[in-house]
């Protein structure tokens, strides 16, 4: 008679397989948790902030003596200004409340690509932004 080998596993052994996966199991989903409440820092809040910062960085728009527009504009002031309607444009995407930031840095762009510095429609424009800026 041939004899078999007992393949007799051990009973703790199991019990610790089991103890790793629900380790595994909470462990993964802890570190899933707090990577998704980290990583859930309001961005959209984030890019309207940056969005406002990068008007504030413009200034004030150049105008000449008597209310004309001089026409030109200081180095970064046309980026800066596309930039903050890029980022008003990507919060509003994701948060309706940007949206009216949004419009409103639309209509300061098309006035500065314009070079139509007067314009009495781009100025309202920057006024309400600016306004929508100390809200965000």
């Amino acid at each position: 008679m041939t004899t078999t080998p007992d393949l007799v596993q051990d009973p703790g052994r199991g019990r610790l397989v089991i103890a790793a996966l629900a380790g595994f199991v909470v462990g993964s989903g802890a570190i899933g948790l707090l990577w998704g409440l980290s990583s859930s820092a309001d961005g959209p809040a984030e890019d309207a902030r940056a969005a406002c910062a990068a008007l504030e960085r413009v200034g004030e728009l150049p105008l000449a003596s008597g209310g004309a527009a001089s026409g030109v504009l200081t180095q970064g002031v046309l980026p800066r200004i596309l930039a903050a309607r890029e980022l008003a444009a990507a919060a509003a995407e994701f948060r309706p409340q940007y949206q009216e930031l949004a419009d409103h840095l639309d209509g300061v762009s098309r006035m500065v690509v314009s070079l139509n510095l007067t314009d009495k429609g781009g100025r309202w424009h920057l006024s309400e932004a600016r306004k929508h800026c100390t809200l965000v």
